[in-house]
């Protein structure tokens, strides 16, 4: 069984939704309490064991580059100020060199394109593929999950939960087999599927372990939904050849490629913080009240 070392991030998208925010600065990096989303992303799948991280990255993302680069102005500041705690902070986070990657994607032809942009440096290995913008709080970070039922199959995994059955056309929807309450044999998937057609209420959300030969069929081009490569169909035919297994999220999950999501992944995670929480939810409740 091959280890999963390397993990894509499709951050190439417009944020069009966090308009006039996203003008100017990628949605990735907008931050959720004091840490930007694609940094929950990456810390995610360091603590899966994950040692090299390929971003997939369009027009405009210089920040997230930058972000997990070096800033030598910016260290020997805090260091001259005696502000080691903040250094400390920041050099904790930074990736070793050659860890981390940075493809164009060029055009925007969907997920399943912004997967087959980074074959180069995936090559023979399985993968992983995590989305910023499904931030999942849990106890035990949900790429681990994971990884320990690829370790298990050595097939493909992916990130599961229920969702209303009128919501089931906004994502990729599995067809269950053998299901314990927590993993899920995948028989079949279907791309964004009417209501009244989808196979179940199983919805894949942000999360997966891929098989390398899953390239080959991206690299076929063919347009799925929306006129896009979606990565749901060919994630469709690795199955048969590697077991495939679906995982229902522990944790909760938001979707922050919304606002709504995205504000109350800010309120949540703030509730959670040992520095701040109580202060939140005072202020919460003399807000609720006026």
């Amino acid at each position: 069984m091959r280890q999963v070392r390397k993990a894509i991030f499709p951050v190439g998208g417009l944020g069009t939704r966090f308009l006039p925010a996203t003008k100017a600065l990628p949605k990735e990096m907008l931050p959720v309490v004091d840490m930007p989303l694609i940094e929950y992303a990456v810390e995610e799948a360091r603590a899966a064991g994950i040692e090299e991280f390929i971003f997939v990255t369009g027009r405009g993302k210089t920040a997230i580059q930058n972000h997990f680069d070096s800033h030598i102005e910016l260290e020997t500041t805090l260091r001259d100020r005696g502000r080691e705690d903040a250094l400390t902070l920041l050099n904790g986070r930074k990736p070793e060199p050659g860890q981390i990657a940075f493809v164009r994607q060029m055009e925007p032809l969907g997920l399943g394109h912004a997967v087959w942009c980074a074959r180069n440096f995936v090559k023979d290995e399985p993968f992983a593929v995590l989305l910023a913008d499904d931030l999942i709080m849990s106890d035990r970070p949900m790429l681990q999950e994971m990884v320990a039922i690829h370790e298990e199959t050595a097939g493909n995994v992916v990130a599961l939960m229920e969702v209303a059955r009128e919501d089931t056309a906004r994502y990729g929807v599995i067809s269950p087999g053998e299901d314990d309450g927590h993993t899920v044999e995948v028989l079949d998937l279907v791309e964004k599927p009417d209501p009244a057609d989808a196979p179940s209420n199983l919805a894949i959300v942000g999360r997966y372990i891929l098989q390398p030969e899953i390239m080959d069929y991206l690299g076929v081009g063919t347009r799925g939904a929306g006129g896009e490569i979606q990565l749901t169909d060919s994630m469709v035919k690795l199955i048969g050849s590697d077991p495939f297994t679906g995982v229902r999220i522990t944790g909760t999950r938001f979707d922050c490629g919304t606002k709504l999501g995205f504000l109350e992944a800010n309120v949540a995670y703030a509730l959670r913080r040992t520095d701040m929480g109580s202060d939140v939810r005072e202020r919460l409740r003399a807000l609720l009240d006026q």
